[in-house]
């Protein structure tokens, strides 16, 4: 169980890696996106499965998962548009069905988890974001103004750091200069909490865990989004009020998935924790 609970961990950390290296190689540098994705594919050969019985390959994965994947590249180029979040995640998910696919039991447990989280955030997303769109349901810019905005701007003006609301997703902040920064997009949080809890929701169903659990874990993950959320966006403003906006679009680039991946990796260790408690008590 030790063994399979590091695999799970191993797993989590690379696809907190490959992450990260999308929004590098889109909105960073593309220096650290390849870094990111080498140190991915140096922790693949760090996976050992005690599982010994033979799989075999499935072409229909393989070709379903290869049609997703090239389909996505075709559209965008045939469009002349760049990779945005979801085709990242539908590409994503492609990849993963074809190493579900394949004869391997590491490769094929990475693919079973990757297409458990890529499914169900490319799932939400088209529902919060294409399907809210086109119905004209402006929850997007509730949810930032009430529960991103307000909150963080509580926060940081206890702090002394001068802020104030001049829109419902923008404020004015003075430091080493005036600025004004919006915060929609990326600032609510949702990309984060729709990737945790598509990692909840594939590891209950590799791990076979009971509805009541799984549910407690969803809660969990959500509200922890949340939180991780709303420290990301007080620390952009300090970086803000403290070096200006060259500084802070730096940190806005770097800062969201290095949070993802420690509060990912501290809901993993919960899971597991509470995994092999549950097994310990089975025993007993």
């Amino acid at each position: 169980m030790i063994n399979e609970n590091k695999n799970v961990f191993l797993i989590l950390l690379i696809l907190s890696l490959f992450t990260g290296a999308t929004i590098e190689f889109s909105e960073g540098s593309t220096y650290v996106g390849i870094f990111l994705i080498l140190a991915a594919a140096a922790l693949v050969t760090r996976i050992r499965l005690t599982e010994t019985r033979t799989i075999e390959s499935s072409k229909l994965y393989i070709s379903i998962g290869t049609f997703i994947a090239f389909a996505d590249l075709f559209y965008n180029f045939r469009t002349n548009s760049q990779l945005g979040t979801l085709d990242t995640m539908v590409f994503f998910l492609g990849i993963s069905l074809i190493a579900f696919g394949i004869n391997n039991p590491q490769i094929r447990r990475m693919g079973e988890f990757g297409a458990y989280i890529a499914a169900i955030f490319t799932f939400l997303y088209l529902i919060f974001y294409t399907l809210f769109g086109a119905l004209e349901i402006n929850f997007f810019h509730l949810f930032n103004h009430y529960f991103v905005l307000l909150p963080t701007v509580t926060i940081i003006k206890l702090a002394g750091i001068p802020i104030e609301v001049i829109a419902t997703e923008t404020v004015k902040l003075s430091g080493v200069e005036d600025m004004t920064i919006v915060i929609g997009g990326p600032c609510s949080g949702l990309y984060s909490m729709f990737l945790l809890i598509g990692i909840v929701a594939g590891y209950s169903r590799i791990e076979k865990m009971n509805f009541s659990k799984t549910l407690y874990l969803l809660g969990f993950a959500v509200v922890v989004a949340y939180i991780a959320n709303l420290v990301r966006v007080i620390i952009l403003y300090i970086a803000a009020y403290s070096y200006g906006t060259e500084v802070m679009m730096s940190v806005h680039t770097h800062i969201g998935w290095i949070i993802f991946a420690i509060v990912a990796g501290g809901i993993m260790y919960i899971m597991n924790l509470k995994t092999e408690i549950s097994i310990n008590q089975n025993k007993l």
